[in-house]
């Protein structure tokens, strides 16, 4: 899928927060400027929050709750170890039924679970490309 600027980015994330279901987990695949957190903004949103959303790079995990489902936004670009992310809490975010989003999840892909959905965002001609693996 062609998304020509952020306004479309952020409007196909809605359109997957909209959809997304308890206990779902989505792996955001692509290269820094791709999109990932823009992708993420539009999901947050399409579950009803309205406070703003950044990428956790430094705090590793970014809470949102109270909206129709709870969100754990993570980003694994400056975990060295998988134990980071256990002693972190990753299984009880994986248990607690809300959405989980991971940005660079092929730096610990043994953490995610078998039904992830992987979803990758790269620079195509004047915007960006979605593809679904």
């Amino acid at each position: 899928m062609n998304l020509p600027d952020a306004a479309a980015t952020l409007a196909f994330g809605r359109e997957l927060g909209l959809a997304a279901q308890a206990g779902e987990v989505i792996a955001l695949v692509g290269d820094l400027g791709a999109g990932k957190t823009t992708l993420t903004q539009g999901l947050v949103a399409g579950l009803g929050y309205k406070e703003e959303v950044t990428s956790p790079t430094f705090s590793l995990v970014q809470e949102y709750v109270g909206g129709r489902l709870d969100v754990f936004h993570f980003d694994f670009y400056r975990v060295e170890d998988e134990h980071e992310l256990l002693d972190l809490g990753w299984d009880d975010y994986l248990d607690r039924q809300g959405l989980v989003i991971v940005e660079w999840p092929t730096l610990h892909p043994d953490l995610l679970p078998k039904n992830t959905r992987w979803l990758k965002l790269s620079h195509g001609g004047k915007g960006r490309v979605v593809e679904e693996d």
